[in-house]
């Protein structure tokens, strides 16, 4: 473990202690890993950066809580992932990716710690009126006008600007979360969204090849 993975694990481990000290979490308690939600990545420092905030710091939170929640034998793991851990999109690669990796490691975790009385919950967001687009970060050699990706991120910047006039309230998104921890028998996943809602409708009624048509046509022509 390097001496960076040492310190965040050190933190996660001392937050918790103050927080709960020997006081057992109650029935309906709950951590949630809220998403660094709109990074575009580049470069491997930038790549970096992007899994050690959306996948290895939920490992290292998730690890920390689950020896509390394991004696309790009862918990509820909320994980924050997106409708872009369900279907790639271009200009956003990396970020994709560790939602992917954030679906594939909760859904597998649902098994391995039911046995405990922990359930698993993916919450996936479409696109939400925060103002997380003043925190977006975009690989800096696409922004070199020489780069071949340059005309792609700005059409999809264009095209992030235009899906954000219609974005959904935040407030939805804890709504969902608020749903999923009250109900006895919670479903796995919970989209959060009008707009998540109408893209995966319409994949599940596509081919491979038809919906990866339309979201080129409507995202880079």
């Amino acid at each position: 473990m390097s001496k960076y993975e040492k310190e965040k694990a050190l933190t996660i481990s001392d937050s918790l202690e103050r927080y709960f000290g020997d006081q057992q979490l109650d029935d309906k308690s709950f951590k949630m890993n809220l998403a660094n939600y709109a990074k575009q990545i580049g470069r491997n420092g930038e790549i970096k950066t992007q899994y050690e905030t959306n996948v290895f710091g939920l490992i290292r939170t998730t690890q920390a809580v689950l020896p509390i929640m394991r004696k309790q034998k009862t918990g509820i793991i909320v994980n924050i992932s997106s409708g872009a851990g369900r279907f790639g999109f271009p200009g956003g690669s990396a970020y994709v990716s560790t939602k992917f990796a954030v679906e594939g490691l909760s859904e597998s975790m649902s098994y391995e710690l039911e046995p405990f009385g922990i359930r698993v919950v993916i919450v996936e967001p479409g696109v939400i009126r925060t103002n997380f687009g003043n925190g977006l970060i975009v690989a800096r050699k696409s922004q070199d006008p020489n780069s071949p990706y340059s005309q792609i991120m700005q059409k999809m910047v264009s095209s992030f600007e235009e899906m954000m006039k219609n974005a959904s309230s935040p407030n939805l998104v804890a709504q969902v979360v608020l749903n999923a921890v009250r109900d006895e028998n919670p479903n796995l996943r919970y989209l959060a969204g009008n707009d998540v809602e109408q893209w995966l409708g319409t994949k599940r009624n596509m081919s491979d090849e038809e919906f990866y048509k339309m979201m080129r046509r409507n995202l880079m022509m």
